[in-house]
């Protein structure tokens, strides 16, 4: 079924024209990502398909009656609204029903309006769709539904539109680059809801696992000209190094580019399952794998930058608190030479002020830090170039160095490290106003590797980033020499470019891991898998099966519980229609041993939930009877 029709489109902007004569189709529930260098139309398409904008030539058409929601990279919210307002606001009448029925429960003493509440949930099936109202927002970490939209972040705000993109249930969403401000735990789970859901999206990203495992289809704007790759990002990347072998030599360099980027993909391993999740015990083994994908890499970039001596940086019991939060708690670490760590951790637990405090930006509460006597600090931050009027890209870039020393006397110009990172000679007298941001982004990283620093401390340097440049950036950041201390929450840029990890829990607490991301979640993962066998055991060696009565005294259901009885009925019964459901698909003789690990695993999560909802619905089952 065909929810859009692209017919050749055109967008231009005076003389500068993105693209013309574009054709493309979205079908129900295809998953598609655009992908394209920075500056080349993307946002813009997306703005077209979602109306936000019209082509200078050409049609957009969409079937009748669908719905459509966007999610923008900067939200346009109400400031004036609470958290609540806004997603009440949404299409999703099944919301304002739920709402009626929360303010019921707070206002217990009229009964009747309770029960016309009761009614309409009942009427409108709404328990289900409250219980994944609540997991939505809890987590997307919404959990002060009262606060003003003007008094949230950046990234509170894209939160609270995804909530709201998710909720309207639309026929197709639009994403632009979804991932961004979310910490790691909010996009393995985003990319858990759009794998499992029956959804149809069009979004563009940078994110390469959430490509890899999310989309089924992959369009490519290049040089003006659309390409599809029926298939995921490892697809792709074997599909457009075929296409690049045939075109002419001067694609050479991309042709590596790629070739380099696939062979990458094709020794990484699979994604999660169960199988795989099996204790990592010496964390030896996991820090020889580290430095073996390192010696994997061959250098191209000979970087001759200012020798480190036997003193680098160490820090000694610092300490950073705010009113109420702990961020560091007598932190202690000495860095050696060519480390490259990466720093993890949810939202809000101080990464940003740790990588400021390293690079003295900021001064600790107590503590010591000692910086060894060659250091040379190179740090990128979230805040981005300041753009002076009437400036070009080459001017920029030579405020801050106009070489880069290699080895045996070699030299990396300015201008040979901006058409490094896709500046061409033309682009580099082109007015740093007339840039993308994206573009910006990239000349700003070009600003700060122009002055040769030992020591990188990147902030998020992904953002913004399209997926050729982040291929350049992390081959660079291979061939650099010195230490590297970076914060994002971009996995695959993670996995591939650090050697171990600390990892940000909060409250102060800060954990040394000697492995990249994908090493990590492995580890954490059979941590959990080793809880969950250990709680099921102990279970079994219960006598008492009434263990969870109190006392044997009994009390009336509050609202709240009465509430939560309701649902727990309703949701165990759909749980065990999808248990039978998927009990009978293995009877099915034409599964694959891949599909049938699936189900497998499926069927054991709710096998699992089903248990715990049913144990609590007997707890308030029995305090209604007495």
């Amino acid at each position: 079924m065909n929810f859009v029709s692209v017919e050749n489109i055109a967008k231009s902007y005076g003389e500068l024209v993105l693209f013309e004569d574009l054709s493309f189709g979205i079908n129900k529930d295809q998953k598609i990502a655009l992908v394209a260098r920075n500056g080349e139309g993307k946002t813009s398409i997306l703005n077209i398909i979602s109306g936000k904008d019209v082509p200078n030539e050409g049609a957009v058409n969409y079937r009748k009656g669908i719905r459509i929601s966007f999610l923008e990279q900067e939200p346009d919210l109400n400031p004036a609204l609470t958290v609540e307002q806004t997603i009440l606001e949404s299409d999703n009448e099944v919301l304002k029903v739920i709402a009626a029925y929360e303010e019921a429960l707070i206002h217990p003493e009229n009964e009747e309006v309770y029960q016309k509440a009761f009614e309409a949930m009942e009427r409108n099936n709404a328990w289900d769709f409250e219980t994944q109202y609540q997991q939505i927002l809890s987590k997307l970490k919404l959990d002060n539904l009262k606060a003003k939209v003007g008094d949230l972040s950046g990234g509170q705000k894209k939160r609270l539109a995804m909530a709201n993109a998710l909720l309207n249930e639309p026929d197709l969403l639009i994403l632009d680059e979804p991932t961004n401000h979310l910490d790691l735990e909010m996009i393995e789970w985003l990319e858990d809801y759009f794998s499992r859901k029956k959804i149809t999206l069009f979004m563009v990203t940078h994110d390469r696992y959430f490509l890899e495992r999310v989309c089924t289809e992959i369009l490519e704007l290049d040089n003006g000209q659309l390409f599809s790759y029926k298939g995921n990002y490892a697809y792709y990347l074997e599909k457009k190094e075929a296409r690049l072998e045939q075109e002419a030599v001067e694609q050479h360099k991309s042709k590596l580019l790629f070739k380099k980027e696939l062979d990458w993909m094709r020794r990484q391993p699979k994604a999660r399952t169960t199988k795989s999740k099996s204790r990592i015990d010496d964390f030896q083994t996991i820090k020889e794998k580290a430095h073996q994908r390192r010696e994997n890499h061959e250098i191209q970039l000979e970087i001759n930058m200012e020798r480190m001596g036997s003193k680098v940086l160490e820090l000694h019991k610092v300490t950073k608190t705010y009113p109420g939060i702990i961020l560091l708690d007598k932190f202690d670490y000495s860095f050696l030479r060519g480390e490259r760590i990466g720093v993890i951790g949810k939202n809000g637990t101080g990464k940003s002020t740790f990588l400021n405090i390293v690079a003295g930006l900021q001064q600790p509460d107590s503590g010591k830090i000692v910086v060894g006597e060659t250091i040379k600090f190179g740090y990128y931050t979230q805040d981005g170039i300041t753009i002076k009027e009437g400036q070009k890209v080459i001017d920029v870039i030579r405020e801050f160095g106009d070489y880069i020393p290699l080895k045996k006397g070699r030299q990396l110009s300015a201008q040979q490290l901006l058409e490094r990172f896709l500046f061409d000679r033309k682009k580099q007298y082109d007015f740093v106003e007339k840039l993308s941001g994206g573009e910006r982004k990239r000349l700003y990283l070009c600003t700060v590797l122009i002055q040769n620093p030992n020591f990188l401390i990147l902030d998020e340097p992904t953002n913004d980033l399209d997926i050729i440049t982040l291929n350049i950036l992390e081959s660079f950041l291979l061939d650099f020499p010195g230490c590297l201390l970076v914060v994002s929450h971009d996995r695959y840029f993670m996995d591939k470019i650090v050697d171990h990890l600390f990892i940000f829990r909060g409250n102060g607490i800060v954990e040394d891991f000697p492995g990249n991301y994908s090493d990590h979640r492995a580890y954490e993962d059979s941590a959990v898998l080793e809880q969950r066998e250990e709680k099921a055991n102990s279970a079994q060696n219960k006598t008492n099966k009434n263990s969870w009565r109190s006392d044997g005294k009994t009390k009336k259901l509050s609202y709240e519980e009465q509430k939560e009885y309701n649902r727990l009925e309703k949701s165990i019964q759909n749980l065990e229609k999808q248990k039978g459901e998927l009990q009978n698909q293995f009877s099915n003789p034409s599964l694959s041993g891949e599909e049938i690990d699936l189900l497998s695993i499926r069927l054991k999560d709710i096998i699992e939930d089903l248990e715990i909802k049913t144990e609590r619905w007997f707890e308030l089952s029995s305090l209604l009877e007495s």
